[in-house]
């Protein structure tokens, strides 16, 4: 079965991820790039067999990849930026395959500097991106191949599909708790995955601290400098984004136009009262 970390992207799926896997495959907490694998991004090349050669196809390898991945009779981690809901028809996951979700949202004022620089992108081209109800994302390199095609929608949509997913077992979790209260935020998670594992072994608070140390922004910051991240994204001229840019620095009221924020208030007015963001 797959246990869903979702979110809209540059919203700390991949500190969640990081996270977890520290916890879940290290002996002690240390944590290496390498560990992500153990948490895939869906959907992606690792699960398709073949070419993917349109959008219609892919929709339709959605449930068919998550069926063998299922077929293993194992609980797998999954990372993804798609939406809960479906494509002509064609499901992007259902309770049959998931026996959980975490979510991760982030205020979009917020989330709006991550994109500009991950992807490269002006103010208002990233303002246009998280409001686009239409967004989808598909790596640039497999121009051909829509294997990591994913629809992402907008910020708004991308947070209320998976509010209203029918999937049993959900856990909201916001970035600013996991930046304001670290510790306690990933205690959480971890009972959370622990019940959804049928683990009964108590929470592992030593393995916790170790878990978050090696994971934190400026500690994934330097590993990604010394060593490089391979997800990360290349600009125009062929070379590596920065992926851990900002962290803590990231802030709207420092970053963003008064005339961007306002849009987005109104915009988004509901969702961000609803998660008091205002």
């Amino acid at each position: 079965m797959i246990i869903w970390i979702s979110s809209y992207p540059k919203s700390g799926n991949t500190w969640v991820r990081s996270f977890l896997s520290a916890y879940y495959y290290s002996k002690d907490g240390n944590f290496n790039f390498e560990l992500l694998s153990n948490i895939k991004q869906f959907p992606s090349k690792d699960f398709s067999r073949r070419k993917v050669l349109s959008v219609d196809d892919a929709s339709k390898n959605w449930l068919v990849a998550q069926k063998e991945i299922v077929s293993k009779k194992k609980i797998f981690f999954l990372k993804t930026h798609n939406i809960y809901g479906a494509y002509k028809g064609n499901k992007f996951t259902t309770p049959e395959f998931s026996i959980g979700q975490i979510y991760i949202v982030r205020d979009p004022r917020n989330v709006i500097s991550s994109l500009m620089n991950h992807y490269s992108i002006g103010e208002k081209e990233a303002l246009d991106m998280i409001c686009s109800p239409y967004r989808n994302l598909k790596d640039k390199n497999d121009v051909e191949d829509y294997s990591s095609y994913s629809f992402i929608s907008s910020w708004a949509n991308n947070y209320k599909s998976w509010k209203n997913s029918d999937i049993k077992n959900k856990l909201l979790v916001k970035y600013e708790d996991l930046e304001t209260d670290t510790e306690q935020s990933f205690i959480k998670i971890i009972k959370f995955t622990n019940n959804l594992i049928n683990n009964s072994s108590d929470v592992d608070k030593n393995k916790i601290k170790k878990s978050i140390e090696n994971t934190n922004f400026e500690t994934l910051k330097k590993k990604e400098k010394i060593e490089g991240f391979a997800e990360a994204i290349l600009d125009e001229q062929g070379n590596k984004k920065t992926f851990f840019n900002l962290g803590k620095n990231n802030n709207y009221k420092k970053l963003l136009n008064i005339s961007t924020t306002n849009k987005l208030e109104k915009i988004f007015n509901k969702e961000m009262k609803e998660l008091s963001y205002i």
